[in-house]
């Protein structure tokens, strides 16, 4: 067995590789690399869970970031337990092949209770007097403490959310440096969230993305200098190109005004009551699964949304599995935005009348994705010392809203989830050893694979 790293480089597109990123250049240059052809719905848990299994979401059940939970009539964002894939992970088929095989996933999604060797993936405390401390789950748990000492807390807020930035990833790259000289996995899977943040805030335009190109760079500089002193094989790939924005789809506040959600209010503010609905959208970047109580009432629902502004197509029964997401999980319709548009999740008319968590950063109550969650509210006059005052405020125990995000949808200016117009925009497979390769693109169901291939070395592994 040949041990391998792969690195995911999130947003990475082969046309950010270049100057700003020398480092994987060189390690294209070296070996080589290809177009990746991604899964729909092009999201960080489909597509990684089609990595990691080789199957589809319609076959592994991970249709995006979050969906409508039938049995609980809820909706539930970033669930973290593995038991929710389906299908045979690749560290499971890896040991099938050889019993010494070992993997370590670091900050991969799905990351907790699988059966994986070695773990490490973000999780809070979440207090009972409304506090959030950072932290993160580790399988051996001595291993959470071992990194807590050496690198300080995960540090969460860095990881997402208006304050996202470098941090997170930095230390991510020493947490994996540190698994690697300690434990000696035969595969180590690495995630590098650092891209997602400014190319979602500012588009992949804008002249900034080359300062988040070379942080991250030397990020992976320092994984991939270790692998070449140690022998290692070296994979970098990526999940999705993220895409210029410029128009939000208020997709919810349509079948609102249709008259198919049914909001509860409590203290004067509104929730959305799924479970009474006719009809309601998850967002989740440039998809949205569509949720009909009554199949009678989906031709009308889907003729609503085609009229709607900024939707590109709607999928029902006769094309989800064209597209490969034909799951009991998924919508009785699915939405796909336009290549300039991307779905909110806002149902509300009145902002006055929005609920208390849609000016937080708070990824697991809102029933749809918030990437204006990177953002703080341009409103705040000081808005540092709002932020101190209100962890002050946790801090001597009193309950309060750290309500410092907008509302302002037309701020995010990149999103992802439809597949790109261009191979270019989209993600890409790097690799060391360019005797694995195919010479046409790699497609996401044979990553798994190709990943196997790098550590048994050979081209396919049946």
């Amino acid at each position: 067995m040949h041990k391998t790293i792969v690195i995911n480089v999130v947003g990475l597109t082969p046309s950010l590789v270049g100057p700003e990123t020398p480092n994987i250049q060189r390690l294209a240059q070296k070996g080589t690399w290809r177009p990746l052809h991604s899964v729909f719905p092009a999201v960080t848990c489909s597509v990684q869970s089609s990595y990691l299994t080789g199957l589809l979401p319609g076959e592994h059940g991970i249709v995006a970031n979050g969906w409508y939970f039938q049995e609980l009539s809820e909706i539930w964002f970033w669930r973290q337990s593995n038991r929710l894939v389906s299908g045979e992970k690749l560290w499971e088929t890896g040991k099938k092949h050889d019993s010494a095989f070992t993997c370590a996933n670091l900050f991969w999604w799905y990351n907790m209770y699988s059966t994986v060797d070695i773990s490490v993936t973000p999780r809070p405390m979440y207090l009972a007097d409304g506090r959030k401390i950072p932290d993160c789950y580790s399988n051996p748990p001595i291993l959470r403490e071992e990194l807590t000492a050496l690198l300080g807390q995960f540090p969460l807020f860095n990881f997402w959310g208006p304050a996202a930035d470098i941090t997170s990833s930095a230390w991510i790259g020493k947490a994996a440096l540190y698994v690697l000289r300690k434990y000696g996995p035969t595969l180590t899977l690495v995630y590098l969230p650092h891209l997602d943040y400014n190319l979602q805030r500012l588009g992949p335009d804008h002249p900034t993305i080359a300062q988040d190109l070379r942080a991250v760079d030397a990020i992976c500089g320092e994984v991939i200098q270790y692998a070449e002193q140690n022998d290692l094989r070296v994979v970098v790939l990526s999940e999705y190109g993220i895409t210029p924005t410029s128009q939000p789809v208020h997709i919810n506040r349509a079948l609102r005004e249709a008259g198919y959600i049914q909001i509860r209010e409590e203290l004067g503010k509104e929730l959305l009551d799924a479970g009474a609905s006719r009809a309601f959208a998850v967002a989740d970047h440039q998809v949205a699964h569509i949720y009909v109580a009554d199949r009678k009432d989906v031709p009308k629902v889907k003729t609503l949304l085609e009229e709607l502004p900024g939707i590109e197509t709607v999928l029902d029964d006769s094309l989800k599995g064209r597209y490969g997401i034909d799951h009991s999980r998924s919508g009785e319709l699915i939405a796909v935005s336009t290549a300039e548009s991307w779905f909110t999740y806002y149902y509300w008319l009145d902002e006055d009348r929005c609920p208390d968590f849609a000016r937080t950063v708070e990824i697991h109550r809102k029933p749809g994705f918030d990437p204006v969650e990177l953002f703080l509210d341009p409103t705040l006059t000081f808005p540092n010392i709002s932020i101190a005052w209100r962890l002050a405020q946790k801090k001597m125990g009193f309950r309060t809203l750290m309500d410092v995000i907008p509302l302002d949808a037309t701020l995010v200016k990149g999103s992802h989830g439809r597949i790109t117009d261009r191979e270019e925009d989209g993600p890409l497979f790097i690799s060391s050893e360019s005797h694995l390769l195919p010479e046409k693109p790699v497609k996401a169901i044979d990553v798994k694979n190709q990943i196997l291939g790098h550590v048994f070395d050979r081209k396919v592994l049946s």
